[in-house]
């Protein structure tokens, strides 16, 4: 991952904006990182991604809920407290 100061982002912004479609740019201010800068389609994987993983997650509590018993009234009755 690339890392440029702050004031360098602020004058090669077009070059930043260039750099970030081949990999992130982490934006450093006093030596300590402040942003990364990615690209649509990085953010669209890494956002998406966490999506699937929470839906994956929440399908698998289901199914080991179901083969244990509980049943929608009882799920409803936990949730309701």
């Amino acid at each position: 991952m690339q890392l440029v100061s702050a004031s360098e982002a602020k004058q090669r912004f077009a070059a930043l904006l260039d750099a970030v479609q081949r990999e992130p740019v982490t934006i450093r201010r006093q030596k300590r990182e402040v942003a990364v800068v990615l690209s649509p389609a990085d953010y669209r994987r890494l956002t998406g991604t966490n999506i699937e993983m929470f839906q994956r997650f929440c399908d698998g509590v289901s199914e080991s809920a179901k083969a244990r018993g509980m049943t929608e009234k009882e799920l409803n009755a936990l949730l309701s407290d």
